[in-house]
């Protein structure tokens, strides 16, 4: 096993990425969307090939599951429940978990360190590196990727294995690279598969770190929206 990675795939569903719910929602090519499942497959086979352990995180969006703010939201913008439990709308796209994958759930949750047992599960793997694709880019791909990143974990995010929803997707994947320090590679690319070459093997992503100066920072870009 490639030591410290996981690949996270994330949110493949149908109701996400295929059928009439998705496409109303995307708005855009649904030749994008078959591109991401595509390379989601890719990237399941890839991580295997690199000894890289590969994890499945899934939405379910019954009200049951949201909270009032979830509620009130959907009601002024008109939306409808997505992947409810035991739908066809909630099974996974494309790659599928294997025997032995785990597979964690989100319960109108945008961010995977939300689903019960997700964090533990990577410690548990001694993981300091997480890999993500999947569904969407500017909202749980990122929400994870900022956890993930607060949390101490190095990210990668394959940019041919997913896609934005609401923002310009080069723009997402800047302010990814600018804030998160995400790296942004293909599957394709055997670096997707290791560490940053500065991280250190020994250390604990969760232990604290070590003080640092105080400096001005930049602030991180804005995504703009698309017009």
């Amino acid at each position: 096993m490639t030591a410290g990675t996981v690949l996270a795939v994330v949110d493949l569903q149908n109701d996400f990425c295929a059928g009439p719910v998705a496409q109303a929602r995307f708005g855009g090519d649904p030749a994008v969307l078959e591109a991401v499942v595509a390379g989601g497959v890719r990237a399941v086979a890839q991580a295997r090939r690199h000894g890289v352990e590969v994890v499945f995180v899934r939405f379910v969006g019954d009200p049951g599951h949201q909270g009032a703010s979830w509620r009130r939201r959907d009601r002024a913008q008109g939306k409808r429940p997505k992947c409810l439990e035991g739908s066809w709308g909630a099974r996974f796209r494309g790659p599928q978990p294997g025997p032995g994958d785990a597979v964690f759930t989100k319960r109108a949750r945008f961010d995977a360190f939300l689903a019960d047992g997700f964090e533990a599960h990577l410690r548990a793997r001694g993981a300091g590196h997480l890999v993500l694709a999947g569904l969407y880019a500017d909202v749980c791909v990122d929400t994870t990727a900022r956890t993930a990143f607060q949390k101490g974990w190095h990210v990668t995010v394959l940019t041919d294995c997913t896609t934005a929803l609401h923002l310009p997707y080069e723009t997402v994947l800047r302010f990814m690279r600018t804030c998160y320090g995400a790296r942004t590679l293909t599957a394709d690319d055997p670096a997707a598969w290791t560490p940053p070459p500065d991280h250190d093997h020994d250390h604990d992503p969760h232990s604290a770190p070590a003080p640092a100066p105080a400096r001005q920072e930049e602030p991180c870009p804005s995504p703009t929206a698309r017009p």
